[in-house]
Formats: structure tokens, C-alpha cells, sequence
């Protein structure tokens, strides 16, 4: 699929048609391409009110959303700064990752082998003419 970052809101909603019942969505891009901006709007069809931003600093950032109806936890990590799985499972990835609520991770590449079997890899490219291309592999 190729969008426009004006048509995030509606891919976004999509998105969920199609991902809502996966707990883990691991985010791969080069640096710039736009995760973050992705995971936002994810969150904003999710009705999460708090600020989402990305959590580069404090690795895991915890948010109240609603899917289906339902109050859902979500957790965005973001493992750029993280050397190796032992140092993402200390700061509590692992856990996350097998908490049963949904987790939206960018950089899974970092700790690859924490990660559980049935996880959605979501692949997202910037082409020349300025819009984004998104495949997903994992379903």
C-alpha cells in the first residue's frame, strides 16, 4: 500500500480492521521515514489521549486507548538505543512484549529474539515522490 501523510488517519483506522486482534506490531524503517509519526496515528485510532511521542529516551512509553469497544494498554517501545536483547529485557521489553496488551515497537531489529512467533512486521519506505509505502509480512 502507498499514502499520503494526509491519509494517515484513515490507513491508520484500516490498519486495525485488519491488525486488531495481534498484540505485537514490530516497526521497521531507516532512520526519518516516519515510525513514529505511524505509531501516532495508530494511537489516535485508538482514542489515546495522552501525548504520544517517541519513546527513544525512556524506551517504554504506556498508553490507554479502545479497540472494539474495549479499553486496551498499549505499549511503544522504541529499542534504537538499546545494544542487544539482554539490555531490552532488562528494561522490561520482554515483559511487555508477553503482557497480553498491544505493543507497537520500533527498531525490533535490536532484540530480534525477544520477539513471539505470531508478531506483525510492518515494513515502512519513503519513495522520491514523498509518500510512504507500508508492507506487512508476519500475518
Amino acid at each position: 500500500m502507498v499514502f499520503k501523510l494526509a491519509d494517515l488517519p484513515a490507513v491508520a483506522a484500516s490498519f486495525w480492521k485488519e491488525y486488531g486482534a495481534h498484540k505485537v506490531l514490530a516497526f521497521h524503517a531507516e532512520m526519518g521515514v516516519g515510525k513514529t509519526t505511524f505509531i501516532h496515528a495508530l494511537c489516535d485510532a485508538l482514542g489515546v489521549k495522552d501525548a504520544v511521542g517517541s519513546p527513544t529516551f525512556s524506551i517504554i512509553n504506556e498508553y490507554n486507548g479502545n479497540l472494539d469497544g474495549k479499553p486496551v494498554t498499549v505499549y511503544h517501545m522504541d529499542l534504537y538505543r538499546l545494544r542487544d536483547e539482554e539490555e531490552a529485557a532488562r528494561a522490561g521489553v520482554e515483559d511487555a512484549l508477553y503482557s497480553g496488551d498491544i505493543c507497537l515497537v520500533e527498531w525490533p531489529e535490536k532484540a530480534p529474539a525477544l520477539f513471539p512467533p505470531d508478531t506483525i512486521h510492518v515494513y515502512l519506505k519513503l519513495l522520491e515522490t514523498g509518500e510512504r509505502k507500508l508492507q506487512i509480512n508476519g500475518k
